[in-house]
């Protein structure tokens, strides 16, 4: 059976309700944007194409889809092509309808990372089901140098 993702699953059902009620923010898929770094950035993945309804955002900073391998089990790695069970559990992938309201879907690694395959995987993959990221690859490594640089260049794209 498919795995359960607690964490997506705490965002979406407490998180977001909970910032929604107690702050003033707008709630409209064209207000919203999510992203991540590293494991954030595969959480960011998880949400927003389990919920591209809700979000017009997308940032993905240093990361892609990677499986989860048991101990001594081959795949899985970084640097893999994204698990056939992740394209699986997301349909959203192939709803036409959703992508028109993705404004931005942005992808951006240092060449000297561990994930930078996975991340150009993860792009193949996404050109694949029929959309239009933004891959940027920058210098260096898997450090809060890019991840600021990333953030400052994805956040002007934001809520335009």
């Amino acid at each position: 059976g498919q795995q359960r993702d607690e964490f997506s699953e705490d965002f979406v059902n407490d998180i977001m309700p909970y910032v929604e009620k107690n702050y003033r923010v707008l709630t409209a898929r064209n207000d919203r944007a999510i992203a991540g770094l590293s494991m954030g950035g595969m959480q960011t993945l998880n949400i927003s194409m389990s919920h591209l309804d809700k979000f017009a955002y997308v940032g993905v900073f240093s990361s892609g889809v990677f499986g989860r391998r048991a101990p001594g089990a081959a795949g899985g790695a970084p640097g893999a092509a994204p698990p056939a069970e992740w394209e699986e559990q997301h349909p959203m992938l192939d709803n036409a309808a959703l992508k028109k309201g993705l404004k931005t879907l942005w992808f951006s690694t240092g060449s000297e990372d561990f994930l930078l395959q996975t991340t150009k995987a993860t792009v193949e993959m996404m050109k694949k089901h029929g959309f239009d990221p933004v891959y940027k690859e920058s210098g260096g490594g898997h450090t809060w140098l890019n991840w600021r640089d990333y953030l400052t260049e994805f956040a002007p794209l934001l809520f335009r």
